[in-house]
């Protein structure tokens, strides 16, 4: 649009440049044969008299050019106005406004002419005597309002062409701009669809490059798919498959270790034995609960509403235990009342209790195993009017700032966590569960200073 209003700029330029050029060579020409005609009246009158008469040349030329101009003028070589015509009358005494400027450059021998505001030109050409001397100046008036009324309707046509064209093209635009971006952003969100494992059918009934990318990430999405619900299954079928023989394998190691009483190598070794069996036994609860997450639609998901005060304290309550066995303090802080009211506060979630118990369990237990003797975890429940926070906030090893997001992933390990036990499943259990709520989880970390991990939750 820039490009196409420079361009009519300069044809609105170029119309006025060539439309001047045009009139200055009508005034040319017309200026010529009035120089003529003067120049004939000279030569008659000087084979008449023999020697010249100004003011009978004068008349003589007014007559003979009087109806050439709307005004005709006749200036001598002092610049004074010899006489002049009006309309076709002669008026040998008129006081006419006079371009002494014009009359000074005709006389040098140039064509020069002025127009005025209300669009009057004075046309002014030098006419030799016998001696080739600029003698007279000639000068005619020309009304061009005409020109400037033609210029108008022109410029009128034009612009308003413009801007029929400008609209043209703009709705073009918009409509280009929106069969090719429409599908594009169809192929964007089936592609971002498709990076939270929501696969879907992607086409476009068009036969270009976007259509023939839609076919290619439809194809793609379908095998993805396939894949990725081969390898749920693959797992699920494992995980159930390996707990019979592991329970076994447990039993039997309990049996040991408890019937060893000699000698004191063996138990410990049937004591690593048990230890790794209970270790394998949680892996593989995790990995059941997983595929109950990949299982669409399953009633066990369901939400209801429940309130957050009474399920974090019945976690922090469970887990005690464990804490105090390792000199380790959790402290719970429930959701402050209202101002002005005395009674707690009730704040509600549309949760799944026994799976949001679990996510609330699993990062106390992180913050008790990575957590050193004679330190405390805080457990704060906060709300907001569309929003409940939970936050979990530890004193332990911490985890590094270019770990943060990767901790969330399934089986990654931060670097520092060989100080306890763990499969690298349970953070990833959480933020499934949570965002299967329609929450998140944030992480804030220093290494040596502890971890906060802090869960948001829409409020019911």
């Amino acid at each position: 649009m820039l490009s196409f209003g420079i361009i009519i700029f300069m044809v609105n330029k170029a119309i006025d440049y060539y439309s001047f050029i045009t009139i200055e060579k009508q005034m040319m020409e017309k200026a010529d044969l009035s120089e003529l005609s003067f120049r004939e009246v000279l030569a008659q009158h000087r084979s008449s008299t023999g020697e010249p008469q100004t003011q009978e040349i004068v008349r003589l030329a007014l007559e003979k050019l009087k109806a050439s101009g709307k005004e005709v003028r006749i200036y001598d070589s002092s610049k004074q106005l010899l006489g002049l015509a009006v309309d076709g009358i002669i008026i040998m005494d008129g006081k006419p406004h006079i371009f002494e400027q014009n009359i000074e450059k005709a006389l040098g021998g140039n064509y020069v002419y002025t127009v005025t505001e209300d669009h009057l030109l004075y046309f002014s050409t030098p006419i030799q005597d016998q001696y080739y001397q600029n003698a007279y100046v000639y000068e005619f008036v020309e009304d061009i309002s005409y020109f400037y009324a033609i210029m108008d309707q022109i410029r009128y046509i034009l612009f308003a062409g413009a801007g029929g064209f400008i609209v043209l093209i703009t709705l073009s635009s918009l409509w280009i701009a929106r069969s090719t971006t429409k599908p594009i952003k169809m192929l964007l969100g089936a592609a971002q669809s498709f990076s939270r494992q929501e696969f879907r059918r992607v086409h476009l009934n068009r036969k270009d490059e976007l259509g023939m990318l839609a076919d290619g990430l439809d194809s793609m999405g379908r095998q993805l798919h396939d894949y990725i619900q081969y390898q749920k299954q693959f797992v699920s079928n494992v995980s159930h498959e390996l707990k019979t023989p592991l329970a076994a394998i447990r039993g039997f190691s309990q049996y040991l270790y408890e019937g060893e009483t000699e000698n004191k190598e063996l138990q410990k070794i049937y004591a690593h034995l048990l230890q790794e069996s209970d270790r394998l036994t949680r892996l593989i609860n995790e990995l059941l609960l997983l595929s109950r997450f990949d299982k669409e639609g399953s009633n066990e998901l369901e939400a209801r509403k429940t309130e957050m005060n009474k399920l974090v304290q019945q976690v922090a309550t469970s887990l005690g235990a464990k804490a105090k066995d390792k000199g380790i303090e959790i402290l719970f802080k429930e959701a402050e009342a209202e101002p002005g009211d005395k009674l707690l506060t009730s704040v509600h979630a549309n949760v799944n209790p026994m799976l949001m118990s679990h996510a609330i369990a699993n990062l106390v237990d992180n913050a008790i195993k990575y957590s050193g003797s004679s330190s405390l975890i805080e457990l704060k429940l906060e709300h907001t009017p569309s929003e409940v926070v939970i936050q979990i906030r530890d004193q332990g090893i911490g985890i590094a700032g270019d770990e943060l997001e990767k901790v969330q992933e399934r089986f990654y390990r931060a670097k520092n966590a060989n100080t306890a036990n763990g499969s690298g499943l349970g953070l990833s259990i959480c933020k499934e569960i949570v965002e299967r709520f329609n929450g998140y989880i944030d992480l804030e970390s220093q290494i040596g200073k502890g971890t906060t991990v802090t869960i948001v939750l829409p409020r019911a």
